[in-house]
């Protein structure tokens, strides 16, 4: 496959328009606030409370691949990087470690600007760090990335 492409071109059109997130975040106040912008800016949204959970939605269960078939399918993951039990970042590891999840577009946020683990996030894959709290704006920037699975992004998606 050449850089660049995407394994995703199965993806309907009804699934575009109404991109689907999974949130991530041990905070419930933190949860809430995304969910609202998410939705605001026309996402459906899934969240997790922590990384095994997060797993558990994505169908991918202690490493091993499972079936999932049973939601719609996730175009991004939005994951906090300070949580107990899994970080943010090991949850991105275990992502891009999966041949069904690597493509997703993982975005990494924290309260902590910390030069050295931005990097290591964005070198391990993830599409943005970015600082909480989240705004409406961010989102916006997030949508282009969303888009870019099923089709390139056109510039009427890209609001931010």
């Amino acid at each position: 496959m050449a850089a660049g492409s995407s394994s995703c071109s199965s993806m309907v059109l009804d699934e575009v328009k109404t991109p689907h997130v999974l949130a991530v975040d041990d905070s419930l106040a933190d949860r809430k606030l995304i969910e609202r912008l998410l939705t605001k800016s026309a996402c459906k949204v899934t969240t997790a409370e922590n990384g095994q959970r997060a797993l558990e939605l994505l169908g991918l269960i202690d490493g091993q691949h499972a079936n999932n078939n049973r939601g719609s399918k996730v175009h991004m993951i939005i994951t906090d990087y300070c949580m107990p039990g899994m970080t943010g970042y090991e949850l991105l590891r275990k992502i891009k470690e999966s041949s069904n999840l690597k493509e997703i577009p993982v975005v990494i946020m924290s309260s902590e600007n910390v030069p050295t683990r931005i990097k290591k996030c964005l070198d391990e894959g993830a599409e943005e760090f970015m600082l909480k709290p989240l705004k409406q704006s961010d989102v916006k920037r997030l949508r282009c990335h969303m888009m870019q699975l099923g089709q390139p992004c056109n510039g009427r998606l890209c609001m931010g």
